[in-house]
């Protein structure tokens, strides 16, 4: 993982160095996400989704770092006109995806999961799934943490050109 020293000092300045476009696109994807993830989860109450079980307290804050990191990561990728585009490196992009996969998963009902259920029954979802859904939580949090960190990284690093 790139959670060095170096790497939170080169995401820091990335941050600073956005512009409003970028800070705007941060808010749109983190809003894109609260209502991607929050509605069918039933986590964002609407009249198109149910839930058999009551949201827990932690499927909020959980929802809410979901879509603050997910903002930022679909952020870096809006191209900014002063910055050349570098060589293809490993950037965290699939570290965001599965992030946000595993955070629906993380929040929704444990028991109107159709994949979980075929699985482990009613029974087998609430005894053995729910007590999962927090570290399924933690997990999607620190894989989104991870790809924005990466991302925000590439921003201020010296891209290296072929010479001649």
């Amino acid at each position: 993982m790139s959670s060095s020293p170096r790497s939170w000092s080169r995401a820091g300045a990335a941050l600073r160095a956005w512009r409003t476009g970028q800070w705007t696109v941060a808010g749109v994807g983190a809003l894109a996400t609260a209502v991607l993830v929050g509605a069918p989860t039933d986590v964002v109450p609407n009249p198109l989704f149910g839930r058999s079980v009551p949201v827990q307290w932690w499927n909020y804050p959980a929802l809410v770092v979901t879509a603050v990191l997910a903002g930022i990561v679909l952020s870096t990728y809006v191209r900014r006109p002063s910055v050349p585009s570098g060589p293809k490196t490993r950037d965290g992009g699939r570290l965001g995806a599965v992030g946000g996969v595993l955070s629906f998963f993380a929040v929704g009902c444990p028991v109107c999961n159709k994949l979980v259920l075929v699985l482990l029954g009613a029974s087998g979802a609430l005894s053995y799934w729910a007590p999962l859904q927090p570290l399924l939580a933690l997990l999607s949090a620190g894989l989104l943490a991870e790809a924005a960190l990466r991302r925000l990284s590439l921003q201020t690093a010296c891209p290296v050109t072929a010479s001649a």
